[in-house]
């Protein structure tokens, strides 16, 4: 039995190649067909690659076009590497980076330069991805809507994007990293991460011709259980809890409107009971950092592609038949 699903897809720089992997899985399961997609920063360069896919009713297409983009981000895919690559801690990966020069020679000018001030190599290296995505097929009405969300610098609302707004910049706007990016104008308005005001946008996924599940793969953990002391710790979390806030928010409100369903304080049909899945994995998420988002490293890639998979496979196995039934997410327990 086929089931229909809505994707959201996180944002968090190189760390979406696990939600790289986790589309990969989930294409591979012609159970499964994907409804709508809303993305937002690496949510939506993953989100752009599966549509353009299957708007050409192609599940084979839509995974190529993954690999390929993670492939020009950074991603080693020849099998003998990949043996290897996963015999690395990915926190001896972070914590190297974190440590190197490099790094922290950017991190030191992003906090007291303006990138006004600074090249944008960074954005003109992403640009020539983004450039080579066939536009064609990513606005295409056919194969699963698909949403990108940035934030307007003036005003702090969410802007999403969809259909013909889509293309080169709404993307970048969508992964502008303020401290490390000029925003992004379209039509007169200045941009920045979508991530701030949607992480990924799930509204757009309410509307009544589409399927009630919402399958989230977020890549951002939620908790973390210890209070962090030093001052890398601090400001990894401070990243997490800014680039979730915007997710929980719609949560809760998607709690208590389910509240209101089951307890009969709204009318049959007056909003839509939404059924809730999560595809992640804390415990690697924990071992990483800013930094691993901020420097793709092949090391980090590959196994967060793996494990993404791997994530992905169990969601399906233990999870599949709840799909249009429940939702395997208790949000009466997170906001407890």
């Amino acid at each position: 039995m086929t089931k229909r699903i809505n994707l959201a897809l996180q944002g968090g720089g190189a760390h979406g190649a696990f939600t790289w992997g986790a589309l990969d899985r989930i294409l591979a399961d012609d159970r499964i067909e994907v409804a709508a997609i809303s993305g937002t920063s690496a949510g939506a360069l993953n989100g752009a690659a599966v549509k353009a896919g299957l708007a050409q009713g192609s599940r084979d297409l839509a995974r190529e076009n993954l690999e390929w983009l993670w492939t020009q981000v950074g991603a080693i895919t020849e099998p003998h590497w990949a043996s290897w690559l996963s015999s690395i801690s990915p926190m001896a990966v972070s914590m190297g980076v974190e440590a190197s020069s490099g790094y922290q020679w950017v991190d030191l000018v992003s906090r007291g330069v303006s990138p006004y001030l600074t090249p944008d190599w960074n954005d003109r290296a992403l640009r020539r991805i983004v450039d080579r995505f066939a536009f064609r097929h990513v606005r295409s009405p056919q194969g699963p809507q698909f949403h990108i969300c940035a934030t307007n610098v003036r005003t702090g609302k969410i802007r999403l994007f969809t259909r013909n707004q889509i293309s080169t910049d709404a993307i970048l706007a969508s992964a502008c990293l303020p401290t490390l990016f000029p925003a992004i104008e379209i039509d007169g308005e200045a941009y920045w991460d979508g991530g701030y005001t949607g992480n990924p946008a799930l509204f757009p996924l309410f509307e009544p011709d589409l399927p009630r599940d919402i399958l989230i793969v977020n890549i951002n953990p939620l908790e973390r259980p210890e209070v962090p002391v030093t001052a890398r710790d601090i400001q990894n979390r401070i990243n997490e809890i800014s680039f979730n806030t915007s997710l929980l928010r719609e949560l809760r409100a998607i709690e208590f409107a389910q509240r209101l369903v089951r307890g009969g304080k709204v009318e049959p049909g007056a909003m839509k009971d939404v059924i809730v899945h999560m595809i992640a994995d804390d415990a690697l998420m924990r071992q990483l950092s800013v930094a691993t988002k901020l420097v793709p490293n092949p090391v980090v890639i590959h196994q967060l592609r793996d494990a993404g998979a791997k994530a992905a496979g169990a969601f399906l196995d233990r999870d599949f038949d709840a799909i249009g039934e429940r939702s395997t997410v208790d949000l009466i327990e997170m906001f407890a």
